[in-house]
C-alpha cells in the first residue's frame, strides 16, 4: 500500500511567495508519510478536493492571526497577518474535521484550529494574561526544549509520549484562550499557558503549541509517527469503504 499523503500548509514570505520549513517535510518523511505542500487558495470550491487528496494534514507555524475572525479588534502588539492564509486554513480545517481526516496543528496551527472550531485566543500573552509568564519566545536553538509541559494522564498526547512531564521548545506570543466546544486541554506549561489540546469528536485531531518538527527527541518522533499511523488507518478505512 502506498504511503499516506500528508498535506502541509504554507506561510507567506511576502505577498507573492509561499514557503514551508523543510523541518515539516523532513518530519513527515521520517515518520513514513509522503509530504504534499498546500497553497493558500481561498476559493472554497477547492477545499473538498484538497482534503479528499490527502490522508492527513499538518497545519504549520507562522505569523499572527487576524483577530476579527473571533470578534476582536487588533491589539497594539499584534504582528504581521496574512488574511488569505487565515481564510484558507479555517476552511481547510472545517472540511478536514467534517471528513475526520487526521490533523496535527503546530503553534500558529493550533491557534487557527481552535478558531476554526469556535474558540478564541490571546493576541499577546505578555500584555493580556494577568500573571507572570515564562519565556515563550525562546532565545535558544529551535531544537532545544526550553520549558516543561504537564500532560494529562490518559490523553492522546500521554498515550503517544508515555510521559506526564517533558520539555518542549517555544516560539510564540499568541496562544489559545477559550477552548472550542468539543476539545479538551491536555497539556499546560507551569504558568498555565495551554500547550496541547485534542478533539473529543474526531479520531486524531491534536493541537500543540510548540514546534515538534524542529526537535529530534523521542517524544517529538513518536508524535509524528502516531499522526502518520492515524493517517494510514484513515486511508485504509476509506479504501475498504470503496
Amino acid at each position: 500500500m502506498k504511503k499516506p499523503i500528508i498535506g502541509i500548509t504554507s506561510s507567506y514570505v511576502d505577498d507573492r511567495t509561499l514557503q514551508t520549513s523543510y523541518d515539516n517535510i523532513r518530519s513527515v518523511l521520517r515518520a513514513g508519510g509522503t509530504p504534499f505542500v498546500l497553497p493558500n487558495v481561498t476559493n472554497q470550491d477547492h477545499m473538498s478536493n484538497y482534503v479528499n487528496t490527502v490522508d492527513g494534514i499538518v497545519v504549520t507555524g507562522g505569523g499572527d492571526i487576524d483577530p476579527t475572525l473571533f470578534g476582536e479588534e487588533p491589539h497594539p502588539n499584534l504582528g504581521l497577518i496574512h488574511p488569505d492564509r487565515d481564510v484558507f486554513e479555517v476552511d481547510l480545517l472545517k472540511e478536514a474535521m467534517k471528513q475526520d481526516k487526521p490533523i496535527l496543528a503546530i503553534c500558529r496551527g493550533c491557534q487557527i484550529l481552535n478558531i476554526a472550531a469556535g474558540g478564541d485566543m490571546y493576541q499577546d500573552i505578555y500584555t493580556q494574561m494577568d500573571h507572570a509568564l515564562l519565556q515563550h519566545t525562546q532565545r535558544a536553538p529551535r531544537s532545544h526544549g526550553s520549558h516543561f509541559i504537564e500532560v494529562t494522564e490518559g490523553s492522546l498526547l500521554h498515550s503517544i509520549s508515555k510521559q506526564k512531564k517533558y520539555k518542549v521548545n517555544s516560539f510564540h506570543h499568541q496562544t489559545v484562550r477559550e477552548m472550542a466546544p468539543g476539545f479538551n486541554v491536555i497539556a499546560r506549561s507551569s504558568d498555565q499557558v495551554i500547550e496541547a489540546f485534542q478533539s473529543t469528536k474526531h479520531t486524531f485531531v491534536l493541537g500543540v503549541q510548540w514546534h515538534p518538527e524542529c526537535m529530534t527527541d523521542e517524544q517529538s518522533v513518536r508524535l509524528f509517527k502516531a499522526f502518520i499511523e492515524a493517517a494510514e488507518k484513515k486511508k485504509k478505512a476509506i479504501r475498504n469503504e470503496t
